[in-house]
C-alpha cells in the first residue's frame, strides 16, 4: 500500500478506525486534540461514534458502556485527563472489558507545560487508577510504529478483557512522518461476544451481568487470575529493541522521542570510540526485565537512564533489574524542555568519562 504523510495523532486515530474502533469518546486538551478532531470526522465514515464528552470522568465512562455491548471503545487524553479517566479504567478492569486509551503526554505536575515530555511513566505504568490492577502499555517512537501497535491493541485488549494504553508524547503526537496503513478490520459483532451485554435478536445464551461489585471469594478469584495474566504478559508479550547492545559497555535505555533521539547519539559516540547500545523498552508494560538483568555485567560497566522526567521516573525498574551489578546514570530534561542528539551525545560521554577517571 502507498505510503501518506501523517500526524503522530492522526495516526493513532486512523489505525485505530482500521483495527475495528467504532467508539470514541473524548474531551478537549493539548497536545492530543488532533484524536479527537480526526475521530469526529473519520468515525461517521465508518458507521461509527463520535462524543464529545461534557468531561473526561464523563469520557470514560462512556467507553464502558459502549465497551459493555462489545463495541470496539477508545478515549484519548494527556496527564490530567487521564488522571480523572484514572477511576473508569480501574472499573474497565474490574469488570473485565476491553478498551483502548491514548495519553500524549505533557509536563507536569499539576496544569503542567502543553509541550512534549515522559512525566507520566508511574502513572501509566504503575498506578493508573485504584486497586492494584496493570493494564499493557506500547511506547511507540514513531509514526509507523504508531500505527502498527495501535491496529493491533484490541485484540490485546479482547485477549486479556483489559483496557490497553497507548503512551506517546506531545513531540510524536505532532510530527509528520510517511505511514504506511493496513487494511481495514473486518469486525463481526452480529451475534456479540460471549462476555458483552448485547444479544442479537432471536439469540439464545445464559444472561450475561456485568458488575463492578464483587463478594470476596469472587474478588479473590478475579485478582488470582489477573496476576497470572500479568506473569504471563512478561513471558510473552514483552517487546524491546537492542540498538548495538553487542559489544557495548555502556547502555543507555531509553523510550519513544528519547530512544529516537538517543540513537543518533550513540552513532556519533560509535564513531568517538565509545562502545555504546541501547535497549529500547517498546512495552512499558510487560517491561524488558530480563533483557536488562541478562546483561554482560563483566562487560556492561555503566547503565544510562534517557527520558524526558526530572527526577527519572524509568531508573527505578532499571534498578530493580540490574540488581548493584552497574552504577545506574540518569540524564534528562523535563517540562516541555527537549534534549537533542547532541546534547545527549555530550551528556553520555561526560558520565562515561567520568566513571574511567573514578
Amino acid at each position: 500500500m502507498a505510503k501518506i504523510l501523517m500526524k503522530g495523532c492522526e495516526a493513532v486515530a486512523e489505525a485505530a478506525v482500521r483495527g475495528g474502533c467504532r467508539f470514541f469518546a473524548g474531551y478537549p486538551i493539548t497536545p492530543q486534540n488532533e484524536i479527537p478532531e480526526y475521530m469526529s470526522r473519520r468515525l461517521p465514515e465508518v458507521g461509527g461514534t463520535f462524543i464529545q464528552g461534557e468531561s473526561e470522568v464523563a469520557s470514560i465512562s462512556m467507553v464502558y458502556g459502549a465497551s459493555s455491548v462489545g463495541v470496539r471503545a477508545m478515549t484519548s487524553s494527556s496527564g490530567p485527563g487521564i488522571s480523572l479517566k484514572s477511576e473508569g479504567a480501574s472499573y474497565l478492569s474490574g469488570t473485565m472489558l476491553p478498551a483502548l486509551i491514548v495519553d500524549v503526554t505533557r509536563g507536569g505536575p499539576g496544569l503542567g507545560s502543553i509541550q512534549p515530555s515522559q512525566s507520566d511513566y508511574f502513572q501509566l505504568t504503575k498506578a493508573l487508577g485504584h486497586g492494584g490492577f496493570h493494564m499493557m502499555c506500547f511506547a511507540p517512537e514513531s509514526c509507523q510504529e504508531i500505527v502498527d501497535l495501535t491496529y493491533n491493541a484490541f485484540e490485546y485488549a479482547e485477549r486479556d478483557r483489559n483496557p490497553v494504553i497507548m503512551c506517546l508524547d506531545g513531540c510524536l503526537g505532532a510530527i509528520m512522518e510517511q505511514v504506511e496503513l493496513p487494511e481495514m478490520k473486518e469486525i463481526h459483532r452480529d451475534k456479540g461476544e460471549s462476555w458483552s451485554l448485547y444479544r442479537h435478536e432471536g439469540e439464545k445464551r445464559d444472561m450475561h451481568i456485568l458488575t463492578p461489585y464483587l463478594m470476596e471469594p469472587q474478588l479473590e478469584q478475579l485478582n488470582r487470575m489477573r496476576a497470572k495474566q500479568y506473569l504471563s504478559w512478561q513471558k510473552n508479550d514483552v517487546k524491546v529493541e537492542n540498538f548495538m547492545t553487542d559489544d557495548a559497555e555502556f547502555i543507555c535505555i531509553a523510550y519513544g522521542v528519547s530512544a529516537r533521539v538517543a540513537k543518533d547519539a550513540i552513532i556519533m559516540l560509535r564513531h568517538d570510540g565509545y562502545k555504546v547500545g541501547l535497549i529500547r523498552p517498546i512495552t512499558l508494560v510487560p517491561y524488558p526485565k530480563a533483557q536488562i538483568a541478562g546483561l554482560d555485567y563483566g562487560r556492561v560497566k555503566g547503565i544510562i537512564d534517557i527520558e524526558l522526567a526530572i527526577p527519572a521516573q524509568m531508573k527505578d525498574d532499571i534498578s530493580l533489574q540490574v540488581a548493584g551489578r552497574a552504577p545506574v546514570y540518569e540524564y534528562g530534561r523535563t517540562g516541555g524542555v527537549l534534549f537533542d542528539d547532541v546534547e545527549i551525545y555530550g551528556a553520555v560521554k561526560k558520565i562515561i568519562d567520568s566513571s574511567r577517571e573514578g
